[in-house]
């Protein structure tokens, strides 16, 4: 092995790690394969490369790294103490690597990769459980990671890469994302079961204008609608409780501390009533958001094409 004098100069214990990683890391299976032959022609015979581009390879290795990895006896190499310690822990970050190219293959596999689905909370107790056995009866094998959440905050985990597809309310409008409405669900103003308007089946939302709400936090999609709704009715809604479940809301006007502007419930709750909002239209979009040009899996785009074929069934009726 010929040392190469004409190197750059190695890196000076201040430089970034990045560059530290950019340096080393292309070389490293080169020098577990040397170490592991302790035969420079072996090994290149092994790992497919030229000779000399292995020991040109090792030569600028040792030079950044600034030490001798091996001892040298014409083809025949031995690892020095250095070369042993870093031996070790270049073997462990290697087989971390071969690890993560498992694993990110798996998920990626046909017939049982992964899927990252996001759902609103008001869809989990039956409508994304229906649609997990209607499309698990095609394809048995494919695994989920499910994540339950408000609409902007499963937008931004779209846009971190946490994500694949998310069912979200209302139906986003922006440049980086590809949405597509399903359905319409609509939704019921409910009223405790002893308030005065329990007796009725429908009511005009300017008919509790003078009601006290309950509704979700400011950044829920639900909440911007109910506060559009209600703007559009003629009023501002006097809130006094703001919480983060639907189900909690409707717990909250059983309560008698307030009514709300709800989806319906997937089982009727006792203590409340739920009627039917004539004026203004009161319904809320649910559609499909992705990030465009983001590449999908194939158990992604199966799934994706599943839920697209669902446009105007997504919801039980």
């Amino acid at each position: 092995m010929v040392h190469d004098h004409s190197s750059q100069p190695r890196l000076s214990p201040s430089s970034y790690e990045e560059d530290i990683t950019l340096l080393l890391a292309p070389r490293l299976a080169y020098f577990a394969g040397v170490a592991r032959h302790e035969h420079v022609t072996r090994a290149a015979q092994e790992m497919g490369v030229p000779q000399s581009t292995l020991s040109r390879a090792m030569v600028r290795l040792e030079h950044d790294l600034g030490l001798a990895l091996f001892a040298r006896k014409g083809r025949t190499v031995s690892l020095t103490p250095a070369g042993r310690t870093f031996l070790a822990s270049v073997e462990r970050a290697l087989g971390e690597v071969e690890r993560a190219a498992d694993s990110v293959r798996a998920d990626a596999d046909p017939s049982a990769g992964k899927v990252a689905f996001g759902f609103l909370h008001t869809m989990g107790s039956e409508t994304v459980p229906g649609l997990l056995r209607a499309f698990r009866a095609d394809h048995p094998r494919v695994r989920f990671t499910l994540v339950q959440n408000y609409g902007e905050a499963m937008l931004e985990r779209l846009r971190a890469g946490e994500l694949d597809l998310c069912l979200t309310s209302p139906v986003p409008d922006a440049p980086d994302l590809v949405a597509r409405r399903l359905d319409e669900q609509r939704l019921r103003l409910v009223v405790p079961d002893d308030h005065r308007l329990a007796g009725r089946r429908r009511i005009r939302l300017a008919e509790a204008a003078d009601e006290v709400f309950v509704t979700l936090e400011p950044g829920y999609g639900l909440r911007r609608i109910t506060d559009d709704l209600c703007a559009e009715a003629g009023f501002t809604p006097r809130i006094a409780f703001e919480g983060e479940e639907a189900e909690t809301l409707r717990g909250l006007v059983a309560a008698g501390l307030g009514v709300a502007l709800l989806p319906p419930p997937a089982v009727a709750r006792p203590g409340v009533v739920e009627l039917t909002v004539t004026a203004p239209r009161a319904a809320r979009e649910i559609g499909l958001a992705w990030l465009d040009g983001h590449p999908d899996t194939a158990p992604v785009a199966a799934f994706k094409k599943f839920l697209l074929s669902r446009r105007g069934s997504l919801l039980p009726d």
